[in-house]
């Protein structure tokens, strides 16, 4: 089964992914690492960016032990690290 779990910052951050709407093809190529969403340039350049309100998730299953961690992840190009130099 393919996934795709380190995009998340992306679409937090108002990226491309945050631009994703039920329905949408999204073609993963599993060779490449690529991703790329099948919709219209106009219809993806019409659309706003869906970001969640996250706040109530901030708690349980162990999420407050590494809240520090995740506000200082980069995206995912950057990989996806808290770690910077």
């Amino acid at each position: 089964m393919p996934s795709a779990i380190h995009v998340t910052p992306e679409a937090y951050d108002g990226g491309l992914l945050a631009k994703v709407r039920d329905g949408d093809i999204i073609r993963v190529n599993g060779q490449t690492g690529e991703l790329t969403l099948l919709v219209d340039e106009e219809e993806l350049a019409s659309r706003q960016p869906h970001i969640p309100d996250l706040s109530a998730s901030r708690v349980g299953t162990g999420r407050e032990m590494f809240s520090a961690l995740r506000e200082k992840l980069s995206g995912a190009e950057q990989g996806a690290t808290c770690i910077t130099f």
